[in-house]
């Protein structure tokens, strides 16, 4: 897999990085602008509400403790009751309205990132359906689902993060400052003091700990390739007893994801002592002289007084929860800094095969050109995995496909379906190079069944509609006869409606092999390959389903890959892959008659030994 986060990059370029990140992902904002705007209007007023509380405190506070000048004039708080139950009543209305619009702005705020999660979830989705096999290759199967899972997730707890913040904070900070300085400029000047030394706290932290949490993502995608290697090759563990191995792998990896935060947090760690000195620090020293200018004004009301002071404790706190609330932000923007570059470079990568301006929608007939082929998987590599394969195959031809593990017999074959693009030559179908067709087009006229036998969770009628979603009973009933797989579906109770398992677990080898061939019959293809696709069908089964090829579907160009000489020696023609290479090609006859791999191979079948074996013992 490749990762780009872990390089190192120039200032400029780390910069424009990070603006193209964010130019990205704004893109996904569609839907959740409204409720963030919203979000920001009712935080604006929660703010509003909260600064003019303690401003209103002042007044109560000084109406109850009046100062030994007005209690010496004959100062009566009775007398005053009305003015103190309105500024009360003022403080109480203003609390319900700020926690009200708080309740609100947090309600909207996780809409906006709701949504905002979602329109990534489902970009990231249809990005990786147009992905070709190289590009899935490129990041791993594991880090995709790591990315659409766990880093968005980060990103979008963010979002929501910095929707309440990027209002609350900044605005708290300016009105709360303003309000302190109307009451005291002087000892407002505290909280300018702080701003500079918390600012380069989080720098510091940002710095150290963004490269760890790279590491921590990376990890990740170990960690969940670990699970799914382990949960789909759970019969093979078992089989083998090595629980205790796949146990130490699991957990070495996992070890080292929480040694990795331990790391990280021991660094962010020092974000909450800084700002709790800041707080207490800037509270001891207002305090301190706040107390010297109450004695000196002898705490009189057209002084600086116990109210005065009271109010700017209350600003000094939420100056700096504001601050807090900035550096909490600040922590959670650092871990979803390196997973919104990492589902950029999801949403930025092009799939190398894509269908070309004006191409072509019909493909004519099931001929099959490789003219001088050359292919590998890494294009630096040296070593050809094909290499100068030429071949014609007419329309309605069975191809057989053998050779020895290794020998690019996959490759061969999805070539033909361009699930890659050769690097040297030109595979034709239907006399026009596949490149020249529109993908959908192309892969509709030829119908691939894998070496792997993916069944989806639902049911047999289902998974075969994957064929061809419009699909008759009549339709289904017929592909199903001709893989043989009515044999077993009659019997069950649902028929074709029983329900399928996830990866097809309750049902065999055979039997799935028998559905995928069903599923790519009802496309109707024009070519039909089968990789491998009958290897744990019996001999006679495999033989009936031959059978019914050759008379049911005689137009369509079949390519059987198999490793045993019995599925391909009636084939029109048989090409032996030897290192990626055409070693001989003919009908079983011809080959027999020339006594060279094939020949070797049909006689070690034919006498009991491994054609692998006997291949590479060459």
């Amino acid at each position: 897999m490749s990762q780009n986060n872990g390089s190192v990059l120039a200032a400029p370029e780390k910069k424009a990085r990070k603006e193209s990140t964010l130019k990205e992902l704004s893109k996904y904002m569609n839907g959740a602008w409204k409720y963030s705007i919203l979000a920001w209007i009712i935080v604006a007023a929660e703010v509003v509400c909260e600064v003019l509380i303690p401003y209103l405190s002042q007044f109560v506070i000084n109406i109850i403790n009046p100062g030994k000048e007005l209690i010496d004039a004959g100062y009566k708080v009775s007398e005053h009751a009305g003015e103190l139950f309105a500024m009360a009543g003022g403080m109480v209305g203003l609390a319900l309205l700020s926690c009200t619009a708080g309740i609100l702005g947090g309600i909207f705020a996780a809409k906006a990132s709701a949504i905002f999660g979602r329109n990534l979830r489902k970009a990231m989705y249809y990005q990786i359906q147009d992905f070709s096999f190289k590009n899935i290759d490129h990041f791993s199967t594991s880090s995709l689902i790591t990315r659409m899972t766990t880093d968005v997730t980060n990103v979008q707890n963010s979002l929501q993060m910095i929707i309440r913040m990027v209002i609350r904070a900044p605005f708290m900070m300016i009105f709360a400052l303003i309000m302190a300085s109307t009451i005291s400029w002087q000892l407002a000047m505290v909280f300018l003091a702080t701003i500079p030394f918390l600012s380069l706290v989080l720098f510091g932290i940002a710095i150290k700990v963004h490269p760890i949490f790279v590491k921590v993502f990376e990890s990740y995608d170990d960690l969940n390739s670990s699970v799914q290697e382990n949960l789909q090759g759970i019969r093979v563990v078992k089989s083998f007893a090595r629980e205790e191995h796949e146990t130490k792998k699991f957990g070495a990896v996992s070890d080292f994801v929480y040694k990795m935060f331990v790391k990280a947090e021991r660094r962010l760690a020092i974000n909450n002592p800084a700002m709790q000195l800041a707080i207490y620090t800037s509270m001891l020293i207002i305090g301190y002289f706040g107390a010297k200018m109450i004695i000196e004004s002898g705490n009189a009301a057209s002084g600086f007084n116990t109210g005065s002071l009271t109010s700017l404790i209350n600003y000094v706190m939420q100056i700096l929860m504001s601050l807090m609330m900035v550096s909490m932000s600040f922590v959670m923007i650092i871990i979803a800094r390196n997973s919104a570059e990492r589902i950029t470079e999801v949403l930025r990568e092009k799939s190398d095969l894509v269908s070309p301006e004006n191409a072509l929608t019909e493909v004519s007939d099931g001929s099959v050109d490789f003219e001088n082929v050359s292919f590998r998987y890494n294009e630096t590599s040296e070593k050809e995995v094909l290499h100068n394969i030429n071949v014609h195959i007419p329309s309605g031809a069975t191809v057989g496909i053998i050779g020895g593990t290794g020998s690019s017999k996959t490759t061969f074959i999805s070539m033909i379906a361009r699930l890659y693009d050769v690097q040297n030559g030109s595979v034709k179908v239907g006399g026009h190079d596949v490149r020249d067709y529109d993908l959908v087009t192309l892969r509709d006229s030829v119908s691939v069944v894998l070496q792997k036998n993916v069944l989806f969770s639902g049911t047999i009628r289902s998974n075969l509609l994957w064929g061809n979603p419009n699909a008759t009973q009549e339709q289904i009933e017929k592909a199903a006869k001709l893989a043989c797989a009515d044999e077993f579906i009659e019997k069950l109770k649902d028929k074709y409606d029983s329900p399928v398992e996830q990866g097809g677990a309750n049902f065999s080898g055979g039997q799935r092999q028998r559905l995928c061939i069903a599923r790519a019959l009802l496309k109707n293809p024009k070519i039909l390959i089968l990789d491998d696709s009958t290897s744990a069908v019996d001999t006679k089964t495999d033989a009936t389903i031959r059978k019914s090829f050759r008379e049911e579907i005689p137009d369509v160009t079949k390519f059987i890959v198999a490793q045993r000489v019995l599925s391909i020696q009636d084939c029109d023609i048989i090409i032996v892959l030897e290192n990626g290479e055409i070693a001989e090609m003919g009908n079983h006859k011809e080959l027999m008659a020339r006594r060279g791999i094939y020949c070797e191979t049909y006689e070690s079948q034919q006498g009991g030994g491994d054609f692998d074996a006997k291949n590479e013992s060459r």
